[in-house]
């Protein structure tokens, strides 16, 4: 038998919309769109943006550490700068030292300190684009036996493979047989820095693990041409202890590297200008390409430093590169080094 067929009772309605409800939910619509896109592509620092830069935002919330002052005290302070000239690696690291009252004056007995070097490419030493491991070997075992430092520590975070860049660059082996412990990176050692006053960096992912406990630090960078910055040298090592996607800040090098020369106060800083890359850099690769400066830098004022290995050791007189200006207007030290240099040949 055929139900009969229902109808809506009297007081039924359908399910009418007007057009005013349907721009409502149009615009309702339109705002969940919106603010799905301004959460996606706002700048890191707008508020409920999920932009991410550094790939700190999903780890724990803590709050960033800042770095202590590791400076010493200069014995003249008219001597800021000093040079080794002539004989073996270690004679001219000696030299240099001596011209800034000596490692002993820097450094005291039971010392940790941390060693910055330039292990960035997967490079043999011969092509300049690394540490001289000779200067390694001579540092450590000077900090170990001269200064009696309690421990002395290796760090760097390659570009490239750590454990590779660290084995084909002579540097690990050079550390480990002096006496030196080698720290190589992992997601877990990096944690947020904060650097008062930097512009790019003030808040990021720093390689921390090696830095504990640590009360004296030094870098040793090789001096080298660089296709971006024009040069790499003692300030732009520090650029190895930041993690994140760092490659980002060279749309903006000159600003990274002076932001970098106020992210650390080391104890000394040296320029390795054993081997210097004068073209190519900051990677390398042919042998051609690298020259002897016969010279090593150490010193209390990088900015000082890296303009006398500019027009010295990679031998460009004229204007120097623009973060070193911007390294001077922020406190990190002066451009001029006239009057403030000793050379022991």
């Amino acid at each position: 038998m055929k139900k009969p067929k229902q109808y809506p009772h009297a007081g039924y309605q359908g399910d009418y919309l007007s057009r005013r409800d349907v721009l409502k939910r149009a615009l309702v619509l339109g705002g969940v769109g919106a603010a799905g896109v301004y959460l996606a592509y706002a700048p890191e620092h707008h508020p409920l943006s999920l932009r991410d830069r550094t790939g700190l935002r999903g780890m724990p919330v803590e709050d960033p550490f800042q770095l202590p002052d590791f400076r010493v005290a200069a014995t003249n302070r008219n001597v800021q700068v000093g040079v080794g000239r002539g004989g073996t690696a270690r004679e001219m690291l000696l030299k240099a030292l001596d011209a800034v009252g000596g490692l002993a004056h820097f450094v005291q007995p039971g010392d940790v300190v941390l060693i910055k070097p330039n292990v960035a490419f997967d490079r043999s030493p011969n092509l300049g684009a690394t540490t001289n491991p000779a200067i390694i070997d001579t540092l450590v075992r000077l900090l170990l036996v001269d200064a009696r430092a309690a421990e002395v520590r290796v760090a760097d975070n390659p570009i490239e493979s750590p454990a590779d860049c660290f084995a084909k660059s002579g540097i690990g082996a050079a550390a480990e047989q002096a006496g030196g412990r080698v720290y190589l990176p992992d997601p877990n050692a990096f944690e947020p820095l904060y650097t008062p006053g930097a512009r790019l960096i003030e808040q990021w992912a720093f390689f921390k693990r090696p830095f504990k406990n640590v009360n004296k630090v030094i870098g040793i960078a090789p001096a080298k041409d660089h296709n971006l910055c024009h040069a790499s040298l003692g300030i732009k090592n520090w650029y190895g202890l930041l993690g994140g996607r760092r490659n980002q800040f060279h749309q903006d090098i000159h600003e990274i590297v002076s932001d970098l020369s106020i992210m650390i106060r080391p104890t000394l800083t040296i320029v390795d200008g054993t081997r210097v890359l004068m073209e190519n850099g900051p990677t390398g690769g042919d042998p051609a390409n690298v020259r002897d400066g016969n010279a090593i830098l150490v010193g209390l004022d990088p900015v000082a430093m890296d303009a006398w290995a500019f027009e010295h050791l990679l031998l460009r007189p004229g204007r120097l590169p623009e973060y070193l200006y911007k390294a001077e207007q922020k406190g990190s030290g002066k451009v001029n080094y006239t009057d403030r240099i000793k050379v022991i040949t």
